[in-house]
């Protein structure tokens, strides 16, 4: 055997190695047991109208019936800023004056990519602008928001943009190139409130985190298990048929990425979005109850909760509580919303 031939073997059986000591520290293993948990719920004025829903009514119903006591406030800058410079919050004081009322306490979500479908919300009137103009509004619009509710008693957090550094979503083409201007919007928001920390979000299954964690004070995990993959959307140059799939990642991959992250950077990893409604090929409310169920039914509502108790966060986001009210409602399907009710009156005791 040829000295080059025992070279290659040895480095061969050492990349064997170190690739069977990654996977064991992020597959293998279980969580410590985390016994006092945060749950609460993304909250969307318009994705509950998409549903044909009565907004005001949802939210109550969240806050009044199930017990919620934090809330992860998505707003829109096109909703806010329909016409430039004629800005329309009276939507957003209901939402925070009815959280302070009841004691809730919010999350509150800014930027252009603040969730929910096109992902990223720019007005109609700064479509047509350039970079450096949209960039320019953008800020302007931030500083705004901030200084408004600034002085809420409802406010923890402020949330810049939801998973500025994962490109999903409909965004101008500079929003992915790099990450300074989402420096540029923490410093504002922070340089605005300094008393807040604020939140950077990012892909759990899909992203290592570090740019995320590197910028914000707290790192947000969305947490996903069932969907609809396209893997032609990842880039690829040919199409092929969509299919639903579940991550293969088990609970300590969590755990193992946020212990890391608390080593490099010092920050706390929470879940600001846990899968809690569909994920079909189009949005799902125009997808039949029996598609809908293959990736969120109540088992599967079930199973994504005693999965995210074990990857040892503390902190939990529902991402879908609109479409409860939707199944509840409009569906007469209670279930999840009565089984979601259990969680948080068990929160209170």
């Amino acid at each position: 055997m040829s000295k080059l031939i025992k070279l290659f073997l040895i480095f061969l059986s050492a990349v064997i190695f170190l690739l069977s000591v990654v996977f064991c520290y992020f597959f293998v293993g279980s969580a410590p047991v985390v016994k006092n948990i945060t749950w609460g719920v993304d909250f969307s004025q318009m994705q509950a109208e998409s549903l044909k829903l009565n907004w005001k009514e949802t939210y109550l119903a969240l806050i009044n019936d199930l017990g919620i006591k934090n809330i992860k406030l998505h707003t829109q800058w096109d909703w806010v800023e329909g016409k430039k410079d004629d800005y329309y919050f009276g939507d957003i004081d209901w939402q925070l004056k009815t959280a302070e009322q009841n004691k809730v306490q919010i999350i509150y979500v800014v930027g252009l990519k603040t969730g929910r479908w096109p992902e990223c919300h720019i007005p109609a009137w700064a479509t047509a602008m350039s970079e450096k103009d949209q960039q320019a509004e953008l800020l302007k619009y931030i500083t705004v928001v901030v200084q408004r509710y600034k002085n809420s008693s409802a406010i923890t957090n402020w949330q810049v943009e939801n998973e500025p550094l994962f490109n999903f979503g409909q965004c101008p083409a500079w929003y992915y190139k790099n990450t300074d201007f989402l420096q540029k919007e923490v410093a504002l928001v922070k340089l605005l409130d300094p008393s807040r920390k604020v939140i950077v979000s990012d892909s759990g299954e899909l992203s290592t985190w570090f740019p995320a964690a590197n910028i914000g004070d707290i790192l947000g995990t969305t947490m996903y298990r069932k969907a609809w993959v396209n893997i032609s959307s990842f880039g690829f140059n040919f199409t092929i048929p969509g299919f639903y799939g579940a991550y293969p990642f088990s609970p300590v991959f969590y755990t193992r990425k946020a212990g890391i992250i608390n080593f490099l950077f010092g920050k706390k990893v929470i879940c600001i979005e846990l899968q809690a409604e569909p994920w079909a090929k189009v949005p799902f409310n125009n997808v039949p109850l029996q598609e809908q169920a293959k990736t969120m039914n109540l088992q599967q509502f079930k199973d994504n909760v005693e999965y995210a108790k074990d990857t040892g966060l503390d902190t939990f986001y529902f991402w879908g509580p609109e479409w409860w009210y939707w199944m509840k409602t409009v569906n007469n399907q209670p279930e999840i919303w009565n089984e979601a009710k259990k969680i948080f009156q068990s929160n209170q005791t």
